[in-house]
């Protein structure tokens, strides 16, 4: 076989994919599950990687051309969940179910912080109490510890070009 027909048949690299390793890596710093209270279980360190996940497409929402770019970083991001379900035995037919899901807490989770984190109509603590902490209160040191780093990173990531976003780098 030569190597057209080898590349051919092989999907391309995801252009958005060292984004969402770098998306991944900070949703699992243990500062989250330390400092922040987010249990380290399989559905805290999904609401941690959505949650930051949900502040860079807010970051991405703000580049007019980024529409691409958001797309290919959301299938990074189902790819990533589709895997992680059937590595967890979850089949065929339920696996779309929960896809469908967790597409809508992620959803959830940009709608919410887009109010708290742009448009500043409401309090990003109530956001996170429902959306990283699942309504389960962590205590005030904690959640004053998650909205800090949250606010800290929309900030940052503000300062931080595109393509030095896309290539990873979560921070100025």
């Amino acid at each position: 076989m030569g190597l057209w027909q080898r590349l051919a048949g092989r999907k391309a690299e995801n252009p958005a994919a060292a984004l969402y390793q770098a998306v991944v890596a900070r949703g699992r710093e243990s500062h989250w599950y330390e400092a922040g209270g987010v249990p380290d279980t399989v559905n805290g360190r999904f609401d941690t990687i959505a949650s930051v996940l949900a502040v860079v497409l807010l970051r991405l929402e703000a580049e007019p051309t980024a529409a691409e770019t958001i797309a290919r970083l959301i299938e990074c991001f189902v790819d990533d969940m589709d895997g992680q379900l059937r590595q967890f035995g979850v089949g065929d037919v339920v696996v779309g179910k929960r896809m469908g899901k967790m597409m809508g807490l992620l959803g959830g989770r940009l709608g919410a912080y887009r109010d708290a984190l742009v448009a500043g109509t409401a309090p990003l603590d109530d956001a996170l109490l429902r959306n990283l902490y699942r309504a389960e209160d962590p205590g005030a040191a904690a959640l004053a510890h998650s909205a800090g780093e949250l606010r800290a990173l929309h900030t940052v990531l503000a300062q931080v070009e595109l393509d030095a976003l896309m290539a990873g780098r979560l921070s100025a």
